[in-house]
């Protein structure tokens, strides 16, 4: 692979009680991650996926591990990662350009320079008719648009999307699937995604990484086989549930196990 755009290194989360005792999130959690490389991460719901990628995100930290990028230490937040999140925490009371300029606005980038890359990435998503609309009049799936590119406003070298379909009806959802890898197939970005869905993992990602029951730890890292680019129509093949059934067995597993010892 070269050297990782994204190298994790036992990687370990604790949370605490309110008596101080502490709870392991992450469990030593390794992988390497290539530039340019779509990633997705799934597991049973509470099993650290969450935090693991807010702690690539630099949002918190961990006790114990390390995350680089391109070999440098991650110390805090940084524009070289873009975020997408579940809600899309637009702004309301700014329109659809101003939204997407908010990251360049922090950093000081005037309005010359700010809204022709706006306006560019409006067009990327599909929505160049709506720079001057507001985030209230858009639908779901047009607002999460936007929050994709917001987060491509500041030319992030790690885009880390934490199920930002997950809110949307099953057939917005399909259609935000394919619009996403037509996009990142223009921007070649370095992605981590979480999603619970299995089938939109493996469409989407070059590997995907299976998490563990708490405290996470990575279980499995499979290799998807498919070429590129990839229609809607790959989710109805043999060979695409076969790879789904496997990882959805991975996970099952890992849920009645964590059950059974909760119950014994």
């Amino acid at each position: 692979m070269g050297t990782p755009k994204l190298s994790i290194s036992g990687l370990s989360k604790y949370f605490f009680s309110r008596d101080g005792a502490p709870r392991k999130v992450l469990d030593a959690v390794s992988v390497d991650i290539a530039d340019n490389e779509f990633v997705c991460i799934v597991g049973a719901s509470g099993c650290g996926k969450t935090t693991f990628i807010r702690a690539i995100g630099g949002l918190i930290s961990a006790e114990e591990g390390s995350v680089l990028i391109d070999g440098h230490p991650v110390e805090g937040s940084g524009a070289d990662r873009g975020f997408v999140f579940q809600h899309d925490s637009l702004l309301p009371w700014r329109t659809v350009r101003d939204n997407v300029v908010f990251g360049l606005e922090v950093r000081g980038v005037k309005k010359a320079q700010s809204h022709p890359i706006a306006d560019q990435l409006l067009k990327l998503v599909g929505l160049s008719g709506f720079a001057e609309h507001y985030p209230s009049e858009l639908s779901g799936g047009m607002r999460q648009r936007v929050n994709l590119a917001r987060a491509l406003a500041i030319d992030p070298q790690v885009l880390l999307m934490d199920e930002p379909f997950a809110a949307l009806d099953a057939q917005t959802r399909e259609i935000m699937q394919r619009e996403l890898l037509k996009i990142w197939q223009q921007k070649r970005k370095t992605v981590l995604f979480i999603t619970h869905q299995i089938d939109e993992a493996v469409y989407l990602a070059d590997r995907v990484l299976v998490f563990s029951s708490r405290p996470g730890r990575l279980t499995a890292d499979i290799r998807i086989p498919f070429e590129r680019p990839r229609e809607l129509s790959l989710k109805r093949t043999p060979e695409f549930m076969a790879i789904t059934d496997q990882i959805w067995s991975l996970i099952e597993q890992e849920v009645v196990s964590a059950m059974q010892a909760e119950l014994t």
